[in-house]
């Protein structure tokens, strides 16, 4: 695992996470069960997000919920890595 920071973009907090040093991922930082923030979460299976409060799990790739409490998904944005930056692309 790369690593992960919280960066806030106009107004909105962001988890980005780098899995296998290349490659990029980001989400929400809210844990759409109880507004846990998942960057203060830890990865399992590569791919996966756990909520420190609760345990929720969701896929990092995609947003999915995947483990309860969690139902509702979080939202997922693209990562370009351009001359070695990262650039997130936002709706």
């Amino acid at each position: 695992m790369g690593g992960k920071r919280v960066v806030e973009v106009d107004d909105m907090e962001i988890a980005v996470f780098n899995v296998d040093n290349e490659q990029y991922y980001a989400v929400e930082n809210i844990c759409s069960h109880d507004g846990g923030s998942l960057g203060d979460g830890k990865i399992i299976d590569t791919y996966q997000v756990e909520c420190p409060r609760h345990g929720a799990r969701f896929d990092i790739r995609t947003g999915a919920a995947l483990v309860m409490p969690a139902f509702e998904p979080i939202e997922a944005f693209p990562v370009i890595v351009q001359n070695g930056e990262v650039f997130l692309t936002l709706d």
